[in-house]
């Protein structure tokens, strides 16, 4: 059983200011509120705060002012509403940024200037001030861009989603979590590079940028081979069976990801199906891909008289790639999971979110 993980405060020194909504710039505040950063969230009270605080799934939410989703990206912050028109607060702002390590911001084309908070500008009052920077598609680009949008706009969609189906978006917004590993990254880079000339910076990340990067071997395959991916549900384009889900006696939901023709005769053998393994079919992974469409009913049919338990855990006891398809309430019953359960009391109510400082250092 994976133990708790231990808390760090490398960061208790850093001052970071957080101009940001939504996901992606409020997740890198909370990254580094987890790692002990005095970090100030400003609110703009002419618009009601960060729009995700409306963004509330079912009446449990009640009358509380902020939603689960706002309490998921927003941990150990002092929250404080200003009117950003009023040319006090802004003073107020400017002097304060004086002594601050980090601002992490997502404005709108042209707000940055009309407030007097973009770069230009704090760099002035502050030089070595690292400038965090959220865009959607790029700094002069105004199309909005939230996280479904981008999802739609580079390609995730068109490939995600059952065989003739129609195009899915992933169930998070996965752009915006790895924009926000993105712009991390920056910042981190940034803290290096001041720590050797003593100067700050501006990092910019766009989540277009950020999705396009992160098409990975989809990428690749189409660069190199000119392939364009189809819908294939949860299976994998070059790897079989990878991905592929089946039923089980009990009507569960199992997964395999056999990675070696080695897994592959190891599974057909639990399966007590063997010679499919040594067909010509379906000997080599090469060939379990091409022959996909009649592969996987074989495994269904032998699939079909285990219980899922029994199934799961005769895999596991020969090493071979398995999971289970669980629900949520299934995933937190795990200890380890709940490991990773952070929670805080946010405006009078004990709000829960998951971590997301999740590696361990040690220097023994």
């Amino acid at each position: 059983m994976q133990s708790k993980l231990q808390t760090y405060s490398p960061f208790k020194h850093l001052r970071v200011i957080e101009l940001s909504s939504v996901l992606a710039g409020p997740l890198t505040g909370t990254f580094f509120a987890e790692l002990g950063a005095n970090v100030i969230k400003i609110e703009n009270s002419n618009t009601h705060g960060d729009i995700t605080r409306q963004w509330k799934s079912s009446p449990a939410e009640g009358e509380r002012n902020y939603s689960s989703y706002y309490a998921a990206a927003n941990y150990g912050k002092k929250t404080i509403f200003a009117d950003l028109s009023q040319a006090e607060t802004i003073a107020d702002l400017h002097e304060s940024i004086a002594q601050t390590d980090i601002i992490i911001v997502n404005f709108k084309q042209g707000d940055a200037q009309k407030f007097q908070l973009d770069y230009a500008t704090l760099r002035a009052i502050n030089p070595q001030l690292i400038y965090g920077e959220i865009t959607g598609f790029g700094r002069d680009d105004t199309r909005t861009a939230y996280d479904a949008i981008l999802q739609a706009e580079t390609g995730f969609m068109s490939m995600n989603g059952q065989p003739g189906g129609i195009s899915t978006k992933m169930p998070i917004a996965f752009i915006d979590l790895l924009a926000a590993h993105q712009l991390k990254e920056g910042i981190l880079t940034a803290i290096i590079q001041k720590n050797v000339n003593g100067k700050g910076s501006m990092v910019s990340v766009s989540l277009y940028d950020t999705a396009v990067s992160s098409l990975a071997n989809q990428a690749s395959d189409y660069l190199m081979n000119h392939q364009i991916p189809l819908k294939m549900g949860s299976a994998h384009p070059s790897i079989a069976p990878y991905g592929d889900v089946f039923k089980t006696k009990d009507n569960l939901e199992i997964l395999f990801a056999i990675g070696s023709d080695k897994q592959f005769v190891k599974l057909c053998d639990i399966l007590t199906v063997p010679q499919i393994a040594t067909d010509e079919k379906y000997k080599t992974n090469l060939a379990r891909v091409a022959n996909r469409a009649t592969l996987i009913p074989f495994l269904q049919e032998a699939v079909t008289s285990w219980k899922r338990e029994d199934l799961y855990y005769s895999l596991l006891h020969e090493r071979i790639p398995v999971g289970c398809i669980r629900n949520l309430e299934e995933v937190f019953d795990n200890e380890n999971a709940t490991n990773l359960i952070l929670e805080e009391n946010m405006e009078g109510v004990v709000s829960k979110r998951v971590r997301t400082v999740v590696f361990n250092i040690s220097n023994e």
